[in-house]
């Protein structure tokens, strides 16, 4: 498999930032590397397409940021705010939900076992 269906991804894509940036700040190319990462790189997440997502988290109260020049570099680093995390539970609940609604409706389709010839 080359990646997800990006029709699949669009809707997790805020989900999978907030799950990322939950055990500490990162700046953009280290969300990136652990979404590929933690995915099995079916999720590569491109700046063009994580940035604006980090810039509307940031709008709503979720993710902050700080610019730091420590390692050498100027980098911008984001981490949750107490709205994020509150968010991330929420929705983390809601996509356990979900998951489990799809599964019932797929039935044996949904098992990952080998389906019989």
């Amino acid at each position: 498999m080359d990646g997800l269906n990006p029709e699949l991804m669009r809707g997790s894509l805020e989900l999978m930032v907030l799950s990322v940036l939950s055990d500490g700040s990162k700046y953009g190319y280290l969300i990136q590397q652990r979404l590929k990462d933690a995915s099995d790189e079916l999720v590569d997440l491109k700046a063009g397409t994580l940035y604006p997502i980090l810039h509307k988290l940031e709008t709503k109260k979720m993710v902050r940021c700080r610019w730091d020049d420590s390692t050498g570099r100027r980098r911008k680093w984001y981490e949750l705010t107490a709205a994020g995390k509150k968010q991330l539970k929420v929705r983390v609940d809601e996509w356990q939900a979900y998951v489990e609604c799809l599964r019932r409706v797929l039935g044996p389709l949904a098992d990952p076992s080998p389906m019989p010839a």
